[in-house]
């Protein structure tokens, strides 16, 4: 939330006086020139309406709400607090210390769009950045957390019909973020030494089009329309739907032994599985290959469902012991079974041990059938979060 800054204040003096981290007001408030008049961020914070009473003054309303009276007056700068009268309303600035998001829904990018919202304008040290379009021209965005020179990414939704990866992470970095502001350790970490050690790069959404389409059927564009309902055998129930809009299966779209998957998949566009004609010829898998380069990642995390397995290595390539040890300590917090070869070939996490010889991890969050049912949500998110916070602190 934002608040008027007084002359003579100070991010630092607004750190201590609401208990929380002057780093997160620093970042909130990147361009601030420190005058008096000035909008500033403040991070974590949400305000309750407080009716006066008979007998009320500012220090007894601060005293009864455990605040610094000049906290009070600070969110209630148009108040005289010598002049207060039965029935004024002023406010009370409290710590958000609970999840402001519900990733336990069909999440489509209209729910994205709304947590990211949220999230920003409670936690503006949260950076957002658009890192390219999908085929229709949806935005792929990133949201980026913490100063540090380690550089974890996490991304979900890969394929379609695994939309529910994206309320898992989107929870995460709701909780992480929340942990922040209210200095609230997380599974025995210190969320602050996280946030000075490492910088999260979280891709929710890799595929947007193929989200949408498994959630609320076909496009208005009459081109993919057509296509997607002549792929899918005339049907409108697109549940089974990994590809992206235009039959092409982003995670089997990477210059990882390719031809090799090439040979034994579809060899024409296709509800999954078709690897294209090429190595990334999709704008979504493209993205994904660019922003790896451009930002050096130190590991990566790819959410994808179900299986309860996690698999770690590639044709000998992951570095050891590291990845193998990092492996462990996930197949320890989750209970997942950890994996390290597979015969799969050209996916994300593929190419990227490939090309960077670093830890990558494809995690196959819970079990059954895609897309997974909602009433597993809980029980993924408990197994899960643990892998995620061990890949930002290891």
């Amino acid at each position: 939330m934002e608040i008027i800054m007084r002359n003579g204040d100070s991010l630092w003096y607004y750190s201590r006086l609401l208990s929380i981290p002057y780093v997160l007001i620093k970042d909130s408030n990147p361009n601030a020139i420190m005058q008096a008049g000035e909008r500033i961020h403040i991070p974590g914070l949400k305000v309750e309406k407080y009716k006066i009473k008979n007998g009320d003054t500012f220090f007894s309303i601060a005293e009864d709400f455990d605040l610094p009276l000049d906290a009070l007056n600070l969110f209630n700068q148009n108040v005289n607090p010598k002049k207060i009268f039965t029935k004024d309303i002023i406010n009370i600035p409290k710590i958000v210390s609970f999840p402001l998001i519900n990733g336990k829904r069909k999440y489509d990018t209209r729910a994205l769009k709304q947590d990211m919202k949220i999230l920003l304008d409670t936690y503006p040290f949260i950076k957002k950045q658009e890192i390219g379009k999908s085929v229709l021209g949806k935005s792929i965005e990133m949201l980026i957390i913490g100063n540090g020179k380690k550089k974890v990414h996490i991304n979900g939704s890969f394929h379609g019909n695994e939309w529910i990866t994206s309320g898992v992470l989107m929870r995460f970095i709701n909780e992480y973020a929340c942990a922040l502001t209210s200095e609230t350790e997380l599974n025995g970490n210190k969320p602050s030494k996280l946030y000075n050690d490492t910088t999260l790069l979280a891709v929710p959404m890799v595929d947007p089009d193929g989200v949408d389409l498994v959630l609320n059927g076909p496009p208005e564009d009459d081109v993919y329309k057509e296509l997607v309902l002549q792929l899918n055998n005339g049907s409108r129930d697109f549940s089974a739907w990994k590809a992206n809009i235009r039959g092409v299966d982003l995670n089997n779209q990477f210059p990882a032994r390719w031809e090799l998957e090439q040979v034994r998949k579809p060899k024409a566009p296709a509800p999954r599985d078709y690897p294209g004609t090429a190595p990334l010829t999709e704008p979504e898998a493209i993205v994904m290959a660019e922003i790896t380069e451009k930002y050096q990642f130190d590991r990566v995390i790819a959410l994808h469902t179900q299986g309860k397995e996690l698999y770690w290595g590639f044709e000998g390539e992951e570095p050891m012991p590291l990845s193998e040890e990092i492996a462990e300590e996930f197949e320890k917090v989750s209970g997942y079974k950890a994996i390290r070869y597979v015969d799969s070939y050209a996916g994300y996490k593929d190419w990227y041990i490939q090309e960077y010889r670093k830890p990558g991890f494809t995690i196959e969050l819970g079990i059954g059938v895609n897309p997974l049912p909602l009433r597993q949500f809980d029980k993924i998110y408990e197994d899960t979060r643990g892998i995620m916070l061990a890949g930002l602190y290891m």
